[in-house]
């Protein structure tokens, strides 16, 4: 074996291990917005699969049960919406550690529940400024001779069986709210790409 062959034998190039660099902005909206889409379709779909299982195989005697079963699964459907959005958010993200996902899903979690509280908030206000633009021609109604009669025997309201209500419901969207941002961030952990390594 020759010198030359030998020096070209014994001289490789160094390795060279660069590690990927991550984004300069921790927040990719253009996934989070894919992940609140799907995540508000998903729950509006599990939302009414539930009520007409639900509606459909109760008896009219119990409404309460019926209720209390539509409850329990807005809050299941809830989790795996979130879920599946902060799956699919993280999915379509680059590589990203898992404190970026976390961030990720938890503002995909918290911009999904500003989203749905306004769209609410508009249907039921819609629905009111219906009600309230007919409410003048239901008075004239009531007013004229011989126009609607209204029964004297309207039961009273009991209020503290209303407030009991109330914070049931506070208490339950709470719950619900904040299973909803641990399922976001375990869709999100779950769907992250991990950063490869150069070599």
């Amino acid at each position: 074996m020759s010198y030359t062959e030998q020096t070209r034998e014994d001289v490789r190039d160094p390795v060279v291990v660069n590690s990927v660099v991550d984004y300069h902005d921790r927040v990719r909206w253009g996934p989070i917005f894919a992940g609140i889409v799907i995540a508000i379709s998903t729950q509006l779909v599990l939302s009414a699969l539930g009520a007409a299982i639900g509606f459909s195989v109760a008896d009219t005697n119990e409404a309460s049960a019926v209720g209390l079963g539509v409850g329990i699964w807005s809050i299941i459907s809830l989790f795996i919406s979130l879920f599946i959005g902060a799956w699919v958010m993280a999915r379509t993200c680059g590589p990203m550690n898992n404190k970026t996902a976390l961030l990720n899903g938890a503002i995909l979690w918290a911009t999904t529940l500003a989203i749905s509280s306004w769209l609410l908030a508009s249907g039921v206000s819609g629905t009111f400024g219906v009600v309230v633009s007919n409410a003048g021609e239901i008075i004239d109604r009531v007013q004229e001779p011989g126009g609607v009669e209204i029964p004297n025997n309207v039961p009273n309201l009991n209020t503290a069986q209303a407030t009991v209500n109330a914070a049931k419901v506070a208490w339950s969207f709470i719950f619900g709210s904040l299973l909803g941002l641990v399922a976001s961030m375990i869709g999100a952990i779950a769907g992250a790409r991990k950063p490869n390594v150069r070599v």
